[in-house]
């Protein structure tokens, strides 16, 4: 009897990993130094709110989370934001400025929405719509989010709308972040069409959406969650591992056939490596892991008696651009965003420092970082209140950075790989930072171990 397959790293990666083998029959060893599964996934209930340490949410266009969700039979638990309130603001100047109606990122779909907004300058409204004539051009060459952007809609679009966009997802920066990794679609749509406005509009109307300047029919959420929890996925998929033995500790080396940790080697047929590239780098001779940068992040949720917070605005919450930028990347207002999270009479803020350039934060000791951001949210939307509870989550290179030649960087891996056919990568480092993206590429891990072998 073959040995079991042997998993690094017990966050979603590791977890679809090992569910997806465990369900073709294959026995799995997950070793995970931490004594809690789930990596930054991390739910908690404080005070009748509920408190997500890491992601809230994913992305519903991608269909690998709700397929993991329907098989572990959490389908009936899943809600969506209530997209009825869906207002962002950016800060500018000292304000919250509402994003206009109809962005998608930081590409104008409607008309009047974009005009009547004073969050861009006449004439970064005047490039947008004389971007609509670009031609279609194919670029070899990687190039920056920042540079991309900029020559579509110049530097301001980069600085209120990419930026502050994008920091909340990857924490980088969008001089370094590679557009081809970064904004696939929108790459696309500049090759194909030459103008990333006329593109996403053709995309809009091929889905049926309606075209630029009319009022869009209701679609679904474009989050999703859990009601109790993006824990909740983490604890069912966890009780499904039948054919799992939990390890706890610190994997110590890797080889062909065998796997150290505490000191003893593990017997196995397969290697799954589902931790971070920087410590899948300590473990492989792959060099170019190393070369995967990640940037640090911290969550800091305030728990508030609704009566107090009447100076907040109405809507999901706020981005805070590297310009106008103190400490506070973005604030989300939990219990507008999504149903279910806190009750009645209760609001739950929650807040996100650190990201490339501000590491340090995390350094902090938590009454230095609850002042910060109590300091910063009077400044920005007049809260003076002190709040009911708070809650801390550190995470420290946690977040992968798909800078400039990000894609090729990840072919030399996977090549490199491929050279040891016992070993297999997963995890956010390659293929897409979100949970449904690091399920999909574990469950193809899971496939590709499971395949007959050529004839």
């Amino acid at each position: 009897m073959p040995e079991p397959v042997v998993i690094v790293g017990g966050g979603i990666s590791g977890l679809s990993a090992a569910y997806y083998l465990n369900k073709a029959g294959v026995p799995v060893r997950l070793i995970e130094r931490s004594a809690r599964l789930g990596g930054v996934i991390a739910t908690d209930m404080v005070d009748g709110c509920l408190v997500e340490g890491g992601p809230d949410s994913f992305l519903s266009a991608k269909p690998a989370a709700m397929e993991l969700i329907r098989e572990v039979g959490l389908e009936a638990d899943v809600i969506g934001s209530n997209d009825h309130q869906r207002v962002t603001y950016i800060r500018r100047g000292g304000k919250l400025v509402p994003l206009p109606d109809g962005m998608m990122m930081m590409v104008p779909t409607r008309v009047m929405p974009m005009v009547g907004s004073g969050l861009l300058s006449l004439s970064t409204k005047i490039r947008m719509g004389l971007e609509w004539f670009r031609k279609p051009e194919e670029v070899a060459q990687d190039r920056s989010v920042a540079e991309f952007i900029r020559e579509h809609y110049g530097q301001e679009t980069v600085d209120y709308l990419a930026e502050p966009l994008l920091a909340g997802v990857y924490g980088g920066d969008p001089e370094k972040l590679s557009a081809a990794s970064v904004l696939p679609r929108f790459v696309e749509f500049e090759r194909k069409y030459g103008s990333l406005t006329r593109g996403t509009l053709a995309e809009m109307l091929q889905s049926g959406g309606k075209p630029m300047g009319a009022a869009q029919p209701a679609k679904p959420s474009i989050f999703r969650t859990l009601k109790h929890g993006m824990g909740s996925l983490v604890n069912a998929v966890e009780k499904r591992l039948d054919r799992t033995e939990r390890i706890t500790g610190e994997v110590e080396a890797v080889e062909e056939g065998r796997v150290r940790v505490r000191g003893e080697w593990v017997a196995a047929s397969h290697v799954v490596v589902a931790c971070p590239a920087h410590a899948a780098a300590k473990l492989l001779p792959i060099a170019e892991l190393a070369g995967i940068p990640y940037s640090s992040s911290m969550t800091v949720a305030l728990g508030f008696r609704r009566e107090q917070l009447r100076s907040l605005p109405k809507g999901f919450g706020f981005l805070v651009p590297a310009k106008e930028r103190k400490r506070l990347v973005a604030c989300t207002f939990t219990g507008t965003k999504f149903a279910h999270r806190v009750p009645e009479g209760m609001e739950l803020l929650r807040c996100f420092l650190g990201g490339s350039g501000d590491e340090a934060v995390l350094s902090l000791l938590d009454d230095q970082v609850v002042r910060v951001v109590l300091d910063e949210l009077r400044e920005i939307c007049g809260l003076t209140a002190q709040p009911e509870f708070t809650r801390i989550s550190r995470w420290p290179r946690s977040m992968a950075q798909y800078t400039v030649g990000h894609a090729a960087r990840v072919k030399r891996i996977n090549e490199a790989a491929a050279k040891t056919p016992w070993l297999q990568l997963a995890g956010n480092a390659y293929n897409g930072i979100g949970i449904p993206d690091c399920i999909a590429l574990s469950k193809s891990v899971a496939e590709s171990i499971t395949a007959p072998p050529p004839i």
